[in-house]
């Protein structure tokens, strides 16, 4: 994805929400989302370094975004460089205050012996567009041992027929290729609306090779509707009800004022989950996760 679009998709935090409320999809009466306050806008007690990589196509390390290509075999939406393991930035997260503890949670895709951070978005939202190229730069470069999995919700309404496109899209092996294209779509070219139907959005994945009709039967096939299914039982189950959210490991659901601060808590919590582990490897009982004593350890 070229530079311009993510400069665009930064520039529109000026206008987005700070999150895109389940009971109402953004823009589906045409109305433009109200400007959000200066707390609510993407970054906004990040450094100028920071918000200027950002708008740039880097994220909080000041890297470049990761290409979207079909390197990833298209079922991703992006092309991961794991990085090394570093320590956390900014101070440690408080439980009730920047992330709510799950009861009983569960990652989305146990069994992978990786930590699971899930981002829950919906292609409509605004204030997902504005956040994406900061989750994307974040996510690629993340270790070894983090699963990064987008997660598109459906809400139902409005939210659906995108979370389908997307599964679909998974399935057809598109989603790399046409992840970022969709957020463009929607937002930058206004080539599709907010209510656009779902012959519509079939019709956008062409430009990828997709036959639309083959895709829209896709979008209802029981495959896409068990992926929509589970997405959903997780969702609600992690008390998510706006977008964008992160969900690290099933456990916690990140509330933190601004995008980078939540991007923050997610390293912080991903450290606790690290070396709590580590120390259930080690023989040790499994404690439950201290992000101060993890931050420590690092």
């Amino acid at each position: 994805m070229s530079l311009l679009p993510r400069f665009g998709l930064t520039l529109a935090a000026l206008l987005a929400l700070s999150a895109c409320s389940s009971q109402a999809p953004s823009g589906a009466n045409g109305d433009a989302a109200p400007a959000a306050t200066p707390a609510q806008t993407a970054g906004s007690d990040a450094s100028p370094s920071t918000a200027t990589s950002a708008a740039n196509g880097g994220g909080a390390t000041g890297t470049q975004t990761a290409p979207r290509n079909a390197q990833a075999g298209g079922s991703e939406t992006l092309v991961r460089t794991p990085g090394p393991i570093v320590p956390p930035r900014g101070p440690a997260p408080v439980a009730g205050v920047d992330y709510v503890e799950i009861p009983n949670g569960e990652p989305f895709q146990p069994g992978t012996n990786k930590i699971e951070v899930v981002e829950v978005f919906g292609y409509t939202c605004p204030a997902c567009a504005s956040f994406e190229p900061l989750v994307t730069a974040w996510a690629a470069k993340l270790p070894e041992d983090v699963q990064f999995t987008p997660l598109a919700a459906p809400f139902g309404g409005f939210w659906d027929p995108f979370a389908k496109a997307f599964y679909a899209a998974q399935s057809n092996g598109l989603l790399t290729q046409s992840h970022d294209a969709m957020f463009n779509a929607v937002h930058l070219e206004r080539s599709l609306a907010p209510d656009a139907k779902e012959d519509q959005i079939a019709q956008f994945y062409s430009r990828f090779g997709a036959d639309p009709k083959q895709f829209a039967n896709t979008m209802a096939s029981f495959g896409v509707k068990a992926k929509m299914s589970r997405a959903r039982k997780f969702i609600q189950g992690a008390g998510v009800d706006s977008t964008p959210n992160l969900v690290v490991d099933g456990k916690y659901r990140i509330t933190g004022k601004s995008w980078e601060q939540n991007l923050e808590i997610a390293e912080h919590l991903i450290a606790a989950e690290r070396a709590a582990r580590s120390t259930a490897g080690a023989g040790g009982d499994t404690a439950p996760v201290d992000a101060d004593a993890a931050t420590d350890q690092d």
